[in-house]
């Protein structure tokens, strides 16, 4: 499967990008993707650029929110807007071109032949590109979540990913930035929901990552410990109305 060749699966899906201050990437990520995937969803979480714009020029789906709400949010938005145009899956991707448009036919293909209802992109079957401090950052993170899920998830901080639309109605996060997409995978994991992971590409260009390895591993770390003390609390309530 070539990138400038369109895939055709037999589940009806699109692509969600949240996107914050991407002006000039934005662009070029949305011209790859439809090359592949046509449905195109940007979520412009109240850039004070030219993302929108250039999102819409390039052939998205614009949705802005008109001030900075966070990746949780712009997420969250993205799958309702996908549900609300009857979409069976959504693959959500990164603005930066961190992420290879020609992998999409991979978690296509895996959704169609597995049935799981949730993939993950690791990157770590090959990390020589990778910064080692996110190299090791990932794989700490991911080795943890997994304990607590009870499933092994790869690259768990991997924002590249398939969802199933009918396994996240209105699936909302508390968490701020990117400790919301480990929410995300903690509570479908809660849920009983199958993860599964499909080997894909990152590309490193000369874009400053927002990632803060350590600022957003002490979220992860709060997003952790405010998870289990809520999973503690539901328990105790159903608890006393089974009384």
């Amino acid at each position: 499967m070539t990138q400038d060749s369109t895939f055709k699966p037999s589940a009806r899906g699109c692509v969600i990008i949240p996107a914050y201050r991407e002006a000039g990437r934005i662009g070029p990520v949305v011209d790859g993707v439809k090359n592949v995937i046509p449905d195109v969803i940007v979520v412009d979480d109240g850039s004070p650029d030219e993302t929108s714009a250039q999102a819409g020029q390039a052939g998205a789906i614009v949705i802005r929110h008109e001030v900075n709400r966070g990746k949780g949010a712009a997420l969250d938005t993205g799958f309702r807007a996908a549900r609300e145009r009857g979409f069976d899956f959504a693959i959500t991707m990164d603005g930066d071109g961190q992420h290879a448009p020609s992998d999409l036919p991979v978690f296509v293909q895996a959704f169609i032949e597995t049935a799981t209802p949730v993939l993950v992109g690791s990157r770590m079957s090959d990390t020589r590109s990778m910064p080692w401090v996110r190299r090791m950052t990932n794989r700490f993170m991911s080795w943890l979540l997994s304990r607590e899920m009870g499933q092994r998830v790869p690259d768990t901080q991997c924002g590249f990913r398939l969802y199933a639309l009918s396994v996240v109605p209105e699936l909302s996060t508390d968490s701020k930035r990117f400790a919301a997409e480990s929410e995300i995978l903690m509570e479908l994991s809660r849920r009983g929901v199958k993860i599964g992971s499909v080997p894909i590409a990152t590309i490193y260009g000369t874009e400053r990552s927002k990632i803060h390895p350590i600022k957003d591993a002490f979220r992860f770390f709060k997003m952790l410990r405010q998870y289990r003390k809520r999973r503690v609390s539901h328990a105790k309530s159903r608890s006393r109305e089974k009384r």
